[in-house]
């Protein structure tokens, strides 16, 4: 018993399963294709109109028949009034003998199908009340309406439908029409079985037509739409293809409407697209190779002062002081150049391919000491504290220790110059695929969409800000490029007033792909409604 409970239970979360799958593909479907929601529209707006119309035309054809059916009963009770006024109106001594005469008489008019039953009563003569057949009981005439005939005049009529009750058969409708000429009372009961029928196959014809319109229908907004949205999909398809770079993508023109100039305009943006895009990357390319060779040249004259300038700099001490002064601001400043020049050539060789991964297989944690080590002065004299997070075993990867060294100084700097003398967390982690380093401050944070600019070139978060470090602009820009040269990520989160956190995440295997980070983007504790998105933002 528990065996079979489980085997249905099983069995109906399999048919939930499939069902919310079918339903998730129909509603993918629905959503993405515009043919598929005009022709569902169609559908659903087309049979509720054919519904109402239908309900309708039932209503109509089922009160036409009715009231034809009203007016031939009455036509029928009219003769039958008149024949029972002339053969039973005058004196006689066998009252029961004309009574069974003309009841015959109207029932014989019947016919053999039996359109109408009879039945007569005497109000004079309480003990003859019956039908002119035995098959039919008394109940058959509502009492209601013998209520109201008798309260009528001579001469008075009425009608109503009901239930037709059969000795040893089944309830048919029926029409009960009756009159009053002196003191006989005379109805007439319709059965109205034939007319049910009739108006059974009227609403099945009406419903299978309807269905056979509503299905034409679709078909026809079907085809009509597939007119306009083919050529909306190949416009469609050919930007797509645009965007990935193919710029010799054109459409076809066909013929002179809509879709045609549609197409006719797609093609001019795409060639105009396709000549600006032209005209940006020989800019662009004009710019690389201006900034290379400016870096470049500028190396030889850039040696030859810093010589004069470190001499200049050991014999400060013989100087007055001015001239002292001086030196040191000189040699401060050819330091900060010297580093903007050395950023600008590593950014020359990325924008020219030529960057190369030197990759040997490190320990992470090793490699965070050092540049800890390096940036240690710095903290101090903000007033910060670098606090490690490190894990007990090695945390190894293949990387290129130079570019490794250089992302991390540059995320410690950062950290330090905008961490408003608070603590600096460094926590590095590692899984079976990947290792991560993450730098935490508690400084002015980032405000939204600040998460990717803050890897542009020469971008600052806010220019106002009084600078200690004296950094070029390209740092992160340049960290972000040896990270991606790793294949893997470099990102950024952070909230006004709760601080930023810089994550970088390599694979263990140089060249493997990336799936994930064994450390979250957004710090634990402050995980908001922002915190999905950052992580999707990151490429997660």
């Amino acid at each position: 018993m528990n065996a079979a409970k489980r085997i249905a239970r099983r069995g109906l979360r399999a048919s939930r399963r499939v069902l919310r799958r079918a339903v998730g593909r129909a509603y993918t479907r629905w959503r993405r294709s515009i043919q598929v929601r005009v022709v569902t529209s169609t559908l659903v707006i087309s049979a509720v109109v054919v519904a109402i119309l239908g309900a309708f035309l039932q209503q109509q054809i089922s009160a036409a028949l009715m009231e034809s059916k009203i007016k031939a009963a009455m036509l029928q009770l009219d003769e039958g009034l008149g024949r029972v006024q002339r053969d039973l109106g005058g004196p006689s001594s066998d009252d029961d003998g004309r009574l069974d005469s003309v009841v015959n008489a109207l029932k014989a008019r019947s016919g053999p199908s039996g359109l109408y039953e009879i039945y007569i009563r005497d109000a004079k003569n309480p003990y003859y009340d019956g039908f002119a057949t035995n098959e039919l009981r008394q109940e058959s005439v509502p009492q209601r309406l013998r209520e109201e005939l008798r309260r009528g005049p001579s001469g008075a009529r009425v009608y109503t439908f009901g239930k037709l009750s059969y000795i040893g058969r089944d309830r048919e409708p029926g029409l009960i029409v009756g009159g009053k000429t002196g003191q006989f009372e005379l109805y007439y009961l319709f059965p109205l079985t034939q007319e049910e029928r009739t108006l059974t196959r009227v609403a099945w014809s009406l419903l299978a037509v309807g269905a056979v319109l509503v299905l034409l229908l679709a078909a026809i907004a079907s085809l009509v739409t597939r007119q306009v949205v083919i050529p909306v999909r190949l416009a469609a398809q050919g930007a797509q293809r645009l965007a990935a770079g193919r710029l010799e993508e054109r459409m076809r023109v066909r013929g002179e409407d809509d879709l045609a100039r549609l197409a006719t305009s797609f093609n001019e943006m795409a060639a105009n697209l396709q000549e600006k895009i032209g005209e940006l990357e020989n800019l662009s390319q004009v710019q690389r190779q201006f900034v290379s060779d400016v870096s470049h040249e500028l190396r030889t004259p850039l040696t030859t002062i810093r010589i004069a300038a470190d001499m200049i700099y050991e014999h400060r001490d013989t100087f007055d002081p001015a001239v002292a002064r001086s030196a040191e601001l000189l040699q401060s400043q050819l330091e900060r150049f010297e580093s903007l020049l050395t950023d600008l050539l590593e950014i020359s060789r990325y924008d020219a391919g030529a960057a190369t991964l030197d990759a040997e297989s490190l320990d992470m944690r090793d490699l965070v000491l050092r540049a800890v080590g390096d940036i240690q002065g710095l903290a101090e004299r903000t007033g910060s504290k670098v606090v490690l997070q490190l894990p007990g075993e090695p945390c190894m990867a293949e990387v290129d220790r130079r570019r490794v060294e250089r992302i991390l100084r540059n995320l410690l700097v950062n950290a330090v110059e905008h961490g408003e003398g608070e603590d600096i967390v460094v926590t590095v982690a590692a899984d079976r695929d990947a290792v991560a380093v993450a730098v935490r401050d508690h400084g002015v944070g980032l405000k939204p969409g600040e998460s990717q600019m803050v890897f542009d070139r020469f971008w600052r978060a806010d220019p106002a800000r009084a600078r200690t470090t004296g950094g070029t602009g390209l740092g992160l820009a340049i960290s972000k490029e040896d990270a991606q040269l790793h294949g893997g990520w470099l990102q950024a989160w952070g909230e006004p007033g709760k601080g930023s956190q810089f994550r970088l995440s390599l694979p263990r295997v140089a060249g493997a792909e990336l799936r994930g980070s064994p450390l979250p983007l957004v710090p634990p504790g402050v995980r908001d409604s922002r915190a999905v998105f950052a992580e999707l933002e990151a490429g997660e």
